[in-house]
């Protein structure tokens, strides 16, 4: 399985398993230069929390905070994408040349439209049961998830492809965790499900599992201590034929699929 890594920079105050302890730049940088150094081919670097108990951020705050690394890291080589809701912050980033834009409403505004089809960004288009804004508590079952999930699908890429937007330059997300509501088995049945999701839209696809709650409901563990259940969850996923993984630990993700490999390699040579 070929897995390309996406490393998770939150530059935040409340990110529910990393909250405030990047939020200097200092600290924001090393943790970057850390994460590609353990593999990640690029990093998706957020300055707002998506969690439910997140308090809102200005996007000019929003801006402020990634001023202060991005520019640096691109003058290092470094692949970037923004993840972020706010047109404002998405025309910044557009201007500054990173690579991707990762929106967990999925690009609902055609405001941006015209901006993003003027560039070069690959998006990705993520699908959660709110649409609008973070993560809130919604309960929708496992068996209406995929069916939501690909009719949103179907609704985004029509929008923006009708903008002008080349499908080629889409990364479909089906969202995790909060994002498919509060019952944690939507996450399980999304997970199980991605072949049919590659089926209905030929695209690649990135799934961000790293530290979510539907895991920690099964472990017991808090988000610190999740490490072996997001692996076991990003290897079924990759399993399942995900294109892309956004991981807090790209080192160790790397680790497992490269060991991953070796064993199907080897069972499949005997």
């Amino acid at each position: 399985m070929t897995v390309h890594l996406f490393g998770i920079l939150n530059i935040t105050e409340d990110s529910f398993s990393d909250g405030g302890r990047f939020l200097e730049p200092a600290a924001a940088l090393q943790h970057a230069r850390a994460l590609i150094a353990g593999g990640a081919d690029a990093l998706d670097i957020g300055a707002a929390s998506s969690n439910p108990e997140a308090t809102g951020v200005a996007p000019e705050i929003e801006i402020a905070r990634l001023q202060s690394v991005v520019p640096q890291l691109l003058k290092d080589g470094v692949a970037i994408s923004i993840d972020t809701f706010s047109p404002d912050v998405q025309r910044w980033a557009l201007n500054h040349g990173v690579a991707y834009i990762n929106d967990i409403q999925g690009f609902p505004d055609p405001e941006i439209y015209p901006a993003l089809a003027a560039s070069d960004a690959k998006l990705i288009v993520m699908h959660s049961v709110q649409e609008q804004g973070r993560a809130t508590r919604v309960e929708v079952s496992p068996e209406e998830i995929v069916p939501r999930c690909i009719a949103f699908f179907e609704r985004r890429i029509a929008a923006l492809t009708a903008a002008g937007i080349d499908r080629s330059r889409l990364i479909l997300d089906p969202g995790m965790g909060f994002f498919l509501g509060s019952n944690p088995e939507a996450s399980f049945t999304m997970l199980n499900e991605l072949p049919q999701l590659k089926r209905a839209f030929g695209l690649p696809v990135l799934v961000s599992v790293s530290r979510k709650s539907f895991l920690r409901r099964i472990t017991g563990r808090d988000a610190r201590q999740s490490g072996p259940a997001t692996l076991a969850a990003e290897l079924f996923a990759a399993q399942k034929g995900a294109d892309h993984i956004r991981t807090h630990d790209p080192a160790a993700t790397l680790d497992a699929l490269r060991v991953w490999n070796a064993l199907n390699a080897r069972h499949s040579g005997s």
